[in-house]
């Protein structure tokens, strides 16, 4: 699906990741993988994960800097030519815009830090790197329901979320003609170090599972398998989708029982 693709991954912090789960799937089905990672405290297992999977160039970024992500990009075409796939895997709120209700908690700073990370970084990323990437690439990110619905504590992530979808769609729509694809996956809860800073994610774990069609939570490895999907060939008719890994829980109205 992938052989050979040549596959930038940013947003990989741990191994238990959603990303670790997609970058896996990708080295197994033959994509040759580069990794980002946020600063020096990331270095060691970035360089560690990616000798067991494909041995591919490893470069620091502060998505924050625009100079850095031009740096990466840079990089990687320096490594590679060419660029045929980008996976953003990245979300980061201040804790107390996470927590409680969104009238008692958001402020200006939070606000711009949480939509800077988490909705602008992929924006920035396509802005230096649609340059340098092939006909039949494709660029995917991750998102949650909670960009559309409503869910407690997510408050300004669920903003970000949002804009990144809204991203989503306008890059998909002027980037199409260029042969570049650009999708999310909207991906159920799943049991991840970044989800456990949101306030209350046990129960909404527990609550989700139960209230899908197929009565059970999703695993990363499902959302691996559909980001490979979205990035092989084999979905060259997709682009400025939010493709739903969530079970069904999307669908369903609140249960009455």
């Amino acid at each position: 699906m992938v052989e050979g693709k040549k596959i930038l991954v940013v947003g990989l912090a741990n191994k238990y990741s959603i990303a670790a789960a997609i970058a896996e799937t990708l080295h197994k089905k033959g994509a040759i993988l580069g990794f980002s990672y946020q600063n020096e405290r990331f270095e060691k297992f970035i360089n560690e994960f990616a000798s067991q999977n494909g041995d591919g160039f490893t470069k620091m970024c502060d998505l924050s800097n625009d100079e850095d992500i031009t740096n990466l990009i840079k990089s990687a075409v320096e490594e590679w030519g060419e660029i045929d796939g980008i996976v953003h895997s990245v979300g980061f709120a201040p804790a107390d815009q996470i927590s409680g209700n969104i009238e008692d908690c958001i402020n200006r700073e939070g606000f711009q830090i949480t939509h800077d990370i988490s909705s602008y970084s992929f924006s920035g990323l396509l802005k230096e790197a649609h340059p340098h990437m092939t006909e039949n690439s494709s660029a995917i990110t991750l998102t949650y329901i909670g960009s559309q619905q409503a869910t407690p504590n997510y408050n300004v992530m669920g903003m970000a979320k949002a804009s990144l979808e809204a991203s989503v769609r306008y890059f998909a729509s002027t980037l199409g003609s260029k042969g570049i694809r650009v999708n999310s996956i909207s991906a159920g809860p799943i049991k991840t170090l970044a989800a456990s800073g949101i306030k209350g994610f046990k129960t909404m774990l527990s609550k989700h599972g139960v209230n899908t069609p197929i009565t059970r939570n999703i695993t990363a490895k499902e959302v691996g398998n559909t980001a490979t999907f979205l990035l092989s060939d084999m979905s060259s008719g997709i682009t400025g989708q939010t493709i739903y890994v969530d079970g069904g829980y999307n669908i369903q109205a609140t249960s009455f029982d």
